[in-house]
């Protein structure tokens, strides 16, 4: 079996609602504020585009400011430090560990991917950082493609650079649309909610 991890939310701490509501407290004064924020930062299209390499860290913030009657200069340190909140995640990183370890002894993993929406600085930064990313035999952050999730092309990409089957390849994402396109391709999806809940659909629905 081979499997194709998502990042953020999944491998990488990422809270937006939490980031928007401690940037902009004066925007988002309660939860659904700052959700409603946090969407019309995020959930924009400006931020899919940086997502996809089609828009640089100062074109995104300059649009963003405008659109929404943001600061731009305290928008611009919110996007520029947005690395320092994608911190790994303990529980979901031990089940990436006893992947890599059940590959390495030939025991039902054949490969461990990662497939992430990732605008360009923040994947140079998590490259730099984390050193267990070399132990993935691959994967493709959507800047570098300029091609995001849900988009069928980016999943056939990764495929066919790698070269695995659709039918043994099992997909985590935290984004539901994201694990369903994946399904279209015959990949097995699973849409993360906890790394408790992947350790036993891990084990119900695919054998690990």
């Amino acid at each position: 079996m081979n499997i194709v991890f998502d990042f953020g939310a999944v491998l990488f701490n990422w809270r937006p609602v939490d980031i928007v509501a401690e940037v902009f407290p004066q925007h988002a004064v309660d939860t659904s504020q700052a959700k409603r924020l946090a969407q019309e930062v995020f959930g924009h299209e400006d931020w899919q585009n940086f997502d996809r390499g089609l828009l640089d860290l100062d074109a995104v913030t300059e649009r963003t400011s405008k659109r929404l009657g943001l600061d731009a200069n305290t928008l611009h340190h919110l996007f520029s430090t947005i690395p320092e909140w994608l911190l790994p995640l303990p529980d979901s990183l031990s089940i990436l560990q006893l992947l890599l370890t059940r590959r390495e002894a030939g025991s039902g993993v054949s490969g461990v991917y990662f497939l992430s929406n990732m605008p360009a600085p923040y994947a140079r930064d998590l490259e730099s950082k984390h050193t267990f990313l070399g132990h993935f035999d691959g994967g493709i952050f959507s800047a570098d493609v300029h091609c995001s999730k849900p988009d069928l092309r980016i999943y056939q990409l990764l495929q066919s650079r790698y070269g695995f089957p659709a039918e043994s390849t099992v997909f985590i994402d935290d984004m539901p649309g994201n694990v369903e396109a994946a399904r279209e391709l015959g990949w097995k999806g699973i849409h993360f909610t906890s790394a408790s809940q992947l350790a036993t659909d891990l084990v119900h629905h695919c054998g690990l």
